[in-house]
């Protein structure tokens, strides 16, 4: 059945789907039913952590003796990606320990070096989706009355072949592809359509700021530091501006906004530091280089530049800069940068700050001018002059 959730893009309502961590869940779920019962469920159920239920027919079940498998089509919605459409399989057996023990199988990557949201050795199956796993799978041995815990294999046939196409080779998870998702489910966004809606976003703020502040971040990683940092009860209303830096800030100064913070993981916006204001990965991904650059600037040796270069995340850069004690001057340089590249394209039409994080370290670079506008909106001071 369908996944009936839309979400407006300028004027167009867009479908949205169904995250491959979403997948690996309802069929874990699917393949404990089978094996714990007996039953082959016609309908596999869950709550995203968006909040939004997911209710899919299995595409396949499978059973053989202490082993069950079903099968979830992946449905991206109208933002298809490599995924979509592909099957995503569990097998799940009993295990005498009281524990969910997830694995990886064909079509699912391995992570090869550190720096990831998993261990080297392990499967590319984040936290969340394992999360997810897990509590789908133990849910359906509470209902059993079963003792014991499970098994969890996750496979996507054909997935060594699609990943190919992705950037897991480049980030050294080999082998297949990555389970992901944080929301559990794939909002579709052409290009045109975010940046329309970040257009429309930014006129409604622009009147719930008559004097003029507003923070801009890409997405949910930079809401969530804002509500930790306290930044989000500035007095400034906050538009998430996806990966389009630049046009976030032209349509900023266009609805007169006079003073704008934006605010943002270190994976996205170190690129700013290089002049990229589209920030999205198949547009340009030069992270390391910018790090090996003013990382050599301040004195790095040869050995740590190529470290650099070689490293997988910027999370991963940090903690070989750490290694070197030189994490505080390249990510002042590297914020220097950013800071200079928003002043060029604002080009004096209002003023602007940068501040950077990361969801491992935590702040990580502020310019003096992001310093100057949080102090004065805390003091309910101008930001317009």
């Amino acid at each position: 059945m369908a996944f009936e959730h839309y979400i407006r893009s300028g004027q167009k309502m867009l479908r949205c789907g169904y995250t491959t961590g979403t997948c690996a869940a309802l069929a874990a779920a699917g393949a404990a039913r089978l094996l714990l019962t007996g039953q082959r469920p016609a309908l596999l159920c869950l709550c995203t952590p968006k909040g939004w239920p997911v209710e899919v027919e299995p595409a396949a079940l499978e059973r053989a003796p202490g082993l069950a498998r079903c099968a979830v089509r992946k449905d991206a919605g109208d933002d298809a990606d490599v995924t979509d459409g592909m099957l995503v399989w569990a097998a799940v057996r009993r295990i005498d320990a009281p524990e969910i023990r997830i694995d990886g199988g064909e079509g699912v990557g391995r992570v090869t070096r550190p720096g990831l949201d998993q261990p080297v050795g392990a499967a590319a199956i984040n936290r969340v989706p394992r999360r997810m796993i897990a509590e789908a799978v133990q849910a359906e041995l509470d209902a059993a009355g079963c003792r014991g815990g499970a098994e969890v294999v996750i496979s996507i046939p054909g997935g060594a072949e699609r990943a190919q196409r992705t950037f897991n080779p480049l980030l050294g998870i080999e082998g297949g592809l990555s389970v992901l998702g944080t929301s559990g489910v794939v909002e579709p966004m052409s290009e045109q359509a975010i940046v329309d809606t970040i257009g429309v976003e930014l006129r409604q703020a622009a009147h719930a700021s008559p004097d003029g502040r507003l923070i801009l971040t890409p997405g949910n990683y930079g809401m969530d530091f804002l509500a930790a940092q306290g930044l989000d009860g500035l007095g400034a209303p906050v538009v998430r501006c996806s990966n389009f830096l630049g046009e976030a800030l032209d349509m900023a100064v266009a609805e007169g906004f006079g003073a704008v913070l934006l605010v943002g993981h270190i994976g996205k916006l170190v690129k700013l530091a290089g002049g990229i204001m589209n920030t999205h990965s198949r547009m340009a991904d030069c992270r390391t280089e910018l790090f090996c650059a003013h990382a050599a600037a301040a004195g790095a040796p040869a050995a740590l530049c190529r470290a650099l270069l070689a490293a997988p995340t910027t999370d991963a850069c940090i903690a070989l800069l750490d290694a070197e004690g030189l994490r505080a001057p390249v990510l002042d340089s590297l914020t220097a940068a950013a800071q200079r590249h928003l002043e060029r394209r604002a080009a004096g039409a209002c003023r602007v700050g940068v501040e950077l994080f990361s969801n491992e370290y935590g702040p990580l670079g502020i310019s003096p001018a992001a310093r100057q506008l949080i102090e004065q909106w805390r003091n309910d001071g101008t930001t317009n002059g």
